[in-house]
């Protein structure tokens, strides 16, 4: 496999990094050949297999495409699993025949070992080293189960995400940004009525699912049928992305449980299945004990229970089967998945499921005929499993190993994982914390104030901005184009330079980028462990909507993981909205036990706002408000058209602009004839008020005060950008997007 194109951080790292997840697939669409083979004997036999192996395959004709266009060099099947200590009998025998079946069709088959997922869910008490020893355990089961593993690769998802982050989670980011919060939604267990109770990281695991599908460049997803949802999300992406060979999805059949009603297997509950590591007796006892109906029971829910259950349940089983018998389910999809596989029970030996099913539903087989049969073919199963970890020395002692940390338990505390950048030295201790706002194609004299005004808040010398350039890409700021943040980034650094040089001398500028690269992983199970704590509608808040970007809920989990990665004493936020205030002062109280809770401060500058129209048919391009990149002309020519209707101080920009740059310290000077008055100084806001208020002052006069100050604003802005080359190039970069953007437009 080629090695993804390096995604890294920071404004130049940044450039390069556009559109990545396109150009990812599309070097290895330009490898695929146009299927001109014929079509063999010996391919419609590895179709054949591979097709065996699922309930479902979406689409055979696909797959078809795909082995004519693979097979002689090879292609990626995947599936994952967490080292979670148990392998049940679906997970050990039934997956090992299945690979099996994949890897002889000419497939290499990648096992994405979630480690890191493990790690996060506190798993051998979040220790990755005894989490590790765990996944090994599970390798020596599937070889004892007969899995060959030669052409199997075991993709360890702590080493590939912590080493390629700067591939990982930029590929997931563009995932987000391309789905609304409706569809992820779709790809949740918990439907229906109890909706309400999704937790925000719910929608976080969906999301990561399909972009290990892309970073492990797999050919076919090919996992349980409860998956397919998220497979199909996968389907979807290629769609927004432009991948043109999308996955093949093959989902295999979901076992019972054992016990009536269960639609599959639980590792929670040690009676619900079979499991690898179980003793003869242990399989006895459970299989004697399992559900067993000869007949088709009626299912009698409420209307209450059918729209609160859960909807996951309808996906497991995507054939009809009423008869929902645990017993069977395991003689149909593990005694007879090898080929010329039989079965005995009783006397009678059986060379199909079929004929086992009519016997026993037509009452030539009885229930303690057929559980017998079971039971014995089950044993013969794991037999060779059983003598492998009593014979194997290394299999013999990672069991052990494995057992001793059950004994152990968990520690009684968990720790809180985040990414901490004051160790890492990046940020000063107890600092106060500003967040840019998320890019545009145009910002904002009023954008930049905003940001000063903030920094001001707190009279602490140690003062953290931080550039959110990852988030800018989740929300599809600048559609998510790399270069175009960085370019927005440059130019509102600078003019915040030129606005304000001394106290921008003691600020320190953190790519959000960058510091996550520091510690990927622990901030990332920050991310999630925040996730985990809110409901879905408590981080949306009023302002987001279903319909919205599910990326507005991830750039709102990571703001509160940013925080916590600064460690800040204060943080000052915009006005526009509470939640992410509420979100970090809630979390804060409730899980950073012995850590500071950050003051927090909701500042706006005052509004220098030019124009105030509620049509858009009235509005013209960037007449409401300066831009810190206008030319010095425009200083006077937007403030000759700026509202100042006289006597109305609610909404008048120029006393607006002349109080931000003028109040306190300075005195601003009205000049006028002595005809008119003669000249006036004026020391506060009030005063200009009062004395406009009352008609003394003409608006005439108020503009062409206030027109020198924004001519000099201005000029200062512009000097400081044309010095800057990175800015330069900055603004000919926003302008040609915002150019392509409009032309876009104009297609629709």
């Amino acid at each position: 496999n080629q090695s993804l194109p390096s995604i890294g951080s920071g404004p130049n790292a940044l450039i390069s990094a556009s559109s990545e997840p396109q150009a990812i697939m599309s070097k290895t669409n330009k490898k695929d050949p146009e299927p001109e083979k014929p079509w063999t004997d010996t391919l419609q036999e590895d179709y054949e297999r591979i097709l065996s192996v699922g309930e479902e395959c979406i689409f055979p004709q696909e797959l078809k495409s795909l082995l004519l266009a693979k097979r002689d060099t090879g292609f990626n099947l995947y599936d994952g699993f967490e080292p979670s200590g148990r392998m049940h009998i679906a997970q050990g025998v039934f997956k090992a025949m299945n690979v099996n079946k994949c890897t002889a069709s000419g497939g290499t088959f990648v096992f994405w070992v979630a480690d890191w997922f493990a790690l996060m869910n506190d798993k051998m008490g979040g220790d990755l080293d005894k989490i590790r020893v765990v996944g090994e355990y599970l390798q020596q089961v599937w070889k004892a189960a007969g899995m060959n593993l030669e052409n199997v690769v075991f993709k360890w998802a702590s080493e590939e995400i912590t080493e390629k982050a700067d591939q990982y989670w930029p590929l997931m980011l563009n995932v987000a940004r391309s789905f609304n919060i409706t569809r992820i939604k779709k790809c949740c267990q918990i439907m229906g009525r109890m909706e309400g109770s999704l937790t925000a990281a719910q929608v976080l695991y969906p999301l990561m699912q399909c972009t290990d599908v892309f970073f492990l460049r797999a050919d076919i997803c090919q996992l349980g049928v409860d998956q397919r949802k998220v497979n199909m999300l996968a389907r979807e992406y290629c769609d927004h992305a432009k991948i043109k060979r999308k996955p093949v999805i093959l989902s295999h059949h979901m076992l019972y449980g054992l016990k009536q009603g269960q639609a599959k297997m639980s590792k929670s509950d040690p009676d619900s299945a079979v499991f690898m590591e179980d003793t003869a007796e242990d399989v006895e006892r459970k299989i004697m004990k399992a559900y067993c109906p000869r007949e088709e029971e009626e299912e009698e829910n409420s209307k209450a229970e059918e729209e609160t259950q859960d909807a996951g349940k309808e996906t497991m089983n995507l054939s009809e089967d009423k008869l929902k018998n645990p017993c069977l389910d395991y003689i149909k999809n593990i005694i007879f998945a090898p080929p010329g596989a039989s079965f005995k029970s009783g006397d009678t030996i059986f060379t199909n499921f079929a004929d086992v099913r009519e016997a026993f539903v037509g009452n030539n087989l009885s229930e303690e005929e057929l559980k017998q049969g079971l039971i014995h073919s089950l044993n013969e199963l794991l037999e060779p499993v059983r003598k492998h970890f009593t014979e194997n020395e290394y299999a013999k002692d990672l069991l052990e190993k494995v057992r001793q940390y059950k004994r152990e338990g968990s520690p009684p505390k968990k720790l809180v994982r985040r990414l901490n950048l004051v160790e890492h030295g990046k940020v000063s201790k107890d600092s106060h914390l500003v967040f840019v706002p998320l890019p545009n194609t145009d910002p904002t004299l009023q954008q930049a104030l905003d940001v000063l005004a903030q920094l001001k808040a707190s009279e602490n010398e140690v003062k953290v901005l931080f550039l959110s350039d990852w988030t800018a890409r989740v929300c599809n700021a600048c559609d998510a184009e790399a270069k175009v943040i960085t370019a927005y980034y440059e130019i509102f650094i600078t003019s915040l330079k030129a606005l304000d040089p001394e106290l921008m001398e003691s600020v320190n500028v953190v790519y959000q980028s960058e510091a996550i690269l520091l510690d990927p992983s622990n901030y990332w199970v920050s991310v999630i462990n925040i996730g985990r704590y809110f409901t879905l509608n408590e981080v949306m808040g009023e302002d987001t909507k279903d319909a919205d970007g599910v990326g507005k809920v991830i750039s709102r989990l990571m703001q509160v993981a940013d925080v916590m990665g600064v460690g800040p004493i204060s943080v000052a936020l915009s006005t526009e909205n509470d939640t992410p205030a509420n979100l970090i002062t809630k979390f804060y109280e409730a899980k950073m036990e012995g850590v500071t809770v950050p003051s927090i401060q909701q500042i706006e500058a005052p509004s220098v706002l030019l124009q105030q129209r509620e049509s858009i048919a009235h509005k013209t391009d960037n007449d409401e408000y300066y831009l810190v990149d206008d030319p010095k002309v425009c200083g006077k020519s937007k403030m000759k058209k700026a509202f100042c209707e006289p006597g109305n101080v609610e909404f008048c920009p120029p006393i607006a602009i002349a109080s931000t740059f003028n109040f306190p310290g300075k005195t601003f000077v009205v000049s006028r004839s002595p005809d008119n008055g003669g000249d006036v100084n004026f020391s506060s806001r009030e005063e200009i008020e009062n004395i406009f208020k009352e008609g003394s002052l003409h608006p005439g006069d108020l503009k062409a005060a206030v027109m020198p100050i924004m001519l000099s604003t201005l000029e200062t802005l512009s000097k400081n950008l044309a010095a800057n080359p990175n800015a330069v190039k900055g603004m000919k970069s926003l302008k040609a997007f915002k150019k392509k953007m409009a032309k876009r437009k104009g297609k629709k």
